[in-house]
C-alpha cells in the first residue's frame, strides 16, 4: 500500500518518502495514465476513509467482477476494505487518495465485502456505481481480460497494469509458496501484524511491481490475458499474488452469490515460456511433483524457522529442467536460518530478499 502526506500539498520533504516508500519512480513507466481520472481498470484508486492525520494510502482497482446483476470491482482487502475495518457502503474512488493531493477524488464504487484477512486470500469488492467505469472489463494497457481464468505454474509468462509501475511483465519463479506478509494496522501508523498465506505466486523481479500496485490483476501475458492471480505484496525484488481460483471461490462466497470476471471469451491455451530472468529451464511436469512432495514434507518446520519468510516450488537457477524447493530468506535478517542443501533428493534453492510486506 503506497502512502504520502495528508494536509494540503505534496512538499519536496514528502516526496522523498513517497521516493523511499515506492520505489525510485512516482509515476507509471507509460505516463501518469494510471494515476489520473481513467475510467479503465489497472489504475489508482482506493476507499477515501484511509487516511491518518499524516499519510493517505491509496493501491489500484484491478479489475471488473460480475454476479450477473451488478458489477464489481476487484481490488485487495487492505485496499478497498481498510484490512478488515471498512464498512458496507463506504466510497471508493479514482484515482486514489494519493493522487489527488489526499483531498478526497471522485467516487466510482462503493465498498461491498472482503473475505477475512487469514483467510488465505487479500480480496475485496466494491460495487460500481453507474457511469463510474467502464462496464467491458477494459484494463489500462492490456484491454479485456479472458473470463477463464489460468492456473498458475512455474514459468508462466505474466503481466500486470497496476498504480506505480504500470503494464509490465515477468514470469512466475514459485508457485504453492508459503509467505509470511506484514501489514500495519492504520495508513501509515497502528501495529504492524504478520499473516502467513500458503499456496501463493511469487514474480522475482525488480521491475514487475513497487508499492501502490496491490489490486492488480495478474494475467497470462499472451493474447488472452487469462487472470492468474491477484496481487497484493512483495519486496523490491519480488511479487506475491493470490492464486485467482481461490480469490473468486472467497469472494463469492462472502457475498453470498457466485462472481467472475467481465472480459472477452478466448479459449486459445497459454504456451509454455521461458523465464526470460537467468535463463532458467521450465521443469518438467515429473520433476514439479517430486519437488512438490518433498516440499509439503518439510513445509511447515522451514517457514517457521526464523529469517525464512517463503518456502515454495520453483526452477533450478543451473539450467537444468528439475525443479528447485525455493525458500526465501530475510535478507534484513541478523540471524542465519538452517536451509538444508536437500530434501528427500530435490536441491533446495535460497532466494534473499527484504521481508514481504501488503503495499
Amino acid at each position: 500500500m503506497k502512502k504520502s502526506v495528508s494536509p494540503s500539498r505534496l512538499t519536496a520533504m514528502a516526496l522523498v518518502f513517497l521516493a523511499l516508500v515506492i520505489g525510485p519512480s512516482l509515476f507509471a513507466d507509460s505516463g501518469a495514465n494510471h494515476q489520473v481520472s481513467n475510467t479503465n481498470f489497472g489504475v489508482s484508486g482506493g476507499n477515501v476513509n484511509d487516511i491518518s492525520r499524516l499519510f493517505c494510502c491509496s493501491g489500484t482497482l484491478g479489475s471488473l467482477v460480475t454476479d450477473g446483476t451488478s458489477f464489481y470491482i476487484l481490488s485487495n482487502n487492505h485496499i478497498l476494505g481498510r484490512s478488515d475495518q471498512a464498512a458496507p457502503g463506504e466510497n471508493i474512488s479514482q484515482p486514489g487518495l494519493v493522487d489527488n493531493n489526499c483531498q478526497p477524488p471522485p467516487t466510482v464504487a462503493n465498498f461491498t465485502t472482503a473475505p477475512k484477512l487469514g483467510s488465505n486470500v487479500d480480496a475485496a469488492i466494491a460495487q460500481l456505481r453507474l457511469g463510474a467505469m467502464n462496464i467491458i472489463g477494459n484494463i489500462e494497457d492490456v484491454g479485456q481480460p479472458s473470463t477463464s481464468i489460468q492456473a498458475p505454474s512455474v514459468g508462466l509468462a505474466v503481466a500486470k497494469s497496476g498504480r506505480t509501475t504500470g503494464f509490465t511483465t515477468g514470469s512466475i519463479a514459485s508457485f504453492n509458496t508459503s509467505v509470511n506478509v506484514q501489514y500495519q494496522a492504520g495508513c501509515g501508523k497502528g501495529k504492524k501484524f504478520v499473516i502467513s498465506y500458503t499456496n501463493q505466486v511469487v514474480i522475482n523481479s525488480s521491475t514487475f511491481s513497487a508499492g501502490g500496485d496491490s489490486g492488480s490483476l495478474i494475467v497470462s501475458n499472451d493474447a488472452c490475458h487469462h487472470p492468474v492471480a491477484l496481487l497484493f505484496a512483495g519486496s523490491s525484488t519480488t511479487t506475491i499474488g493470490n492464486p485467482i481460483g481461490e480469490v473468486l471461490s472467497k469472494v463469492s462466497t462472502s457475498l453470498g452469490t457466485s462472481v467472475s470476471f467481465v472480459g472477452a471469451v478466448c479459449t486459445a491455451s497459454v504456451p509454455e515460456q521461458p523465464i526470460p530472468d537467468g535463463g532458467q529451464a521450465i521443469p518438467s511436469s515429473e520433476s514439479v511433483e517430486r519437488a512438490m512432495r518433498a516440499m509439503r514434507s518439510r513445509e511447515a518446520d522451514l517457514i517457521s524457522r526464523p529469517g525464512i519468510i517463503g518456502v515454495g516450488v520453483g526452477a533450478s537457477d543451473t539450467g537444468s529442467t528439475d525443479a528447485t524447493i525455493v525458500v526465501y530468506v530475510d535478507a534484513s535478517s541478523t540471524l542465519t536460518p538452517n536451509v538444508p542443501k536437500r530434501i528427500n533428493g530435490v536441491r533446495v534453492r535460497r532466494v534473499y530478499t527484504e521481508p514481504f510486506v501488503a503495499y
